[in-house]
């Protein structure tokens, strides 16, 4: 049903700012730069492995540059919201309906390379609140166009997502929705002592979805909080990095046993960041 962490979008303030910043710290260059005209928003896409980065900022009139301004009136910038991958999208909605939750019509949308005037299409589907449980979150269907991908990646870049970090006051909530209904498979959940805390993995497509239970009295909500990339050589990319002046922390032992991992401090536009090796 759900193939795919699609992608993952990043709400930013000035876009070639940030798509030079995104470069630099990525180790590849950008893959598309473009505009979403019936959204108001433009936006500069990163390509991995595993998934892509979308940096993404208002552009003219529309729901998409009001929900970026709105994000960066409230809270800067920062991740903006997760995006799942379907090859099916009629199957989605079918199986949505089985379970009782009546979604609103799909709808479709066009990007367009600044570039190289190529276009993409693809069918959105916005979940109801049951489902996105206070993520900006949709499922996507791509119909036309590709992005271009990196036939081989530098061992100081990065290749792939390794995982994104959501936080949650209901991890009851959030398997029920997200194993028994979106039928992504829950591969760890455990409660973690030095932490104090539950920890659940979710895979999908060779990505983890990482979520931390915060447990409080308030409504159930979910937040993105921060992305995890790998790299195939961590003293490389922090030599690159440093040579940038990026400031990175040293490089130690991950929780994972036979990882390495360092967190990236600056020009990452408040996305709390980590890169990791497994050996």
């Amino acid at each position: 049903m759900l193939d795919s962490v699609d992608h993952v979008i990043i709400a930013v303030e000035d876009l070639d700012e940030a798509s030079k910043s995104y470069e630099m710290i990525l180790g590849n260059p950008p893959v598309w730069k473009g505009e979403h005209k019936e959204f108001g928003t433009k936006n500069t896409l990163f390509n991995f492995q595993n998934t892509y980065l979308e940096l993404l900022a208002a552009g003219g009139e529309g729901v998409g540059a009001d929900l970026i301004k709105h994000m960066l009136a409230n809270s800067g910038e920062g991740l903006n919201g997760i995006v799942f991958g379907t090859s099916d999208m009629n199957q989605f909605r079918n199986i949505m309906q089985k379970n009782s939750i009546n979604l609103a019509d799909a709808s479709l949308g066009e990007g367009t390379n600044f570039e190289t005037g190529e276009k993409r299409t693809w069918i959105n589907q916005f979940l109801v609140p049951e489902l996105s449980r206070g993520l900006f979150s949709f499922i996507i269907e791509h119909t036309g166009g590709k992005l271009a991908k990196a036939k081989k990646y530098a061992d100081s870049s990065v290749h792939r997502l390794d995982h994104v970090v959501i936080s949650t006051n209901d991890a009851e909530g959030f398997i029920k929705t997200y194993r028994d209904i979106f039928n992504i498979r829950l591969a760890l959940d455990k409660f973690v002592e030095h932490w104090q805390k539950r920890m659940l993995f979710f895979r999908l497509n060779k990505t983890t979805i990482e979520v931390i239970e915060e447990q409080n009295d308030n409504e159930p909500k979910d937040i993105l909080w921060g992305l995890a990339w790998n790299v195939k050589d961590i003293e490389a990319a922090r030599k690159r990095l440093i040579s940038h002046g990026v400031d990175v922390t040293q490089i130690k032992k991950g929780v994972k046993e036979g990882t390495l991992v360092m967190t990236v401090k600056s020009n990452v536009h408040n996305v709390p960041t980590l890169f990791i090796q497994h050996n």
